[in-house]
């Protein structure tokens, strides 16, 4: 690998970075990318009926209350910072 094609690889990735939030960047903690992580999850169960309804069944919840669950998660992710 020669150093050009290192410095394009580096390059794409920080455009890719700046383009989508959700993939980090440089000074990221592993911590912080994984509760990016599991707060996309979160909101992605919400936003989808089909899997908000799957999780409720396989619960035994109501669907509101699966929704209030993982709405609950993600703003108490949003809170805490370490």
């Amino acid at each position: 690998m020669q150093a050009s094609d290192r410095f394009n690889i580096n390059s794409q990735l920080e455009h890719l970075q700046a383009k989508y939030v959700g993939t980090g960047h440089a000074d990221m903690s592993r911590f912080e990318w994984a509760v990016n992580i599991q707060r996309d999850s979160y909101a992605s169960y919400v936003g989808h009926y089909p899997l908000l309804a799957y999780f409720a069944v396989a619960e035994n919840e109501s669907i509101g209350r699966e929704r209030y669950n993982f709405m609950q998660k993600m703003l108490l992710q949003a809170l805490y910072k370490p």
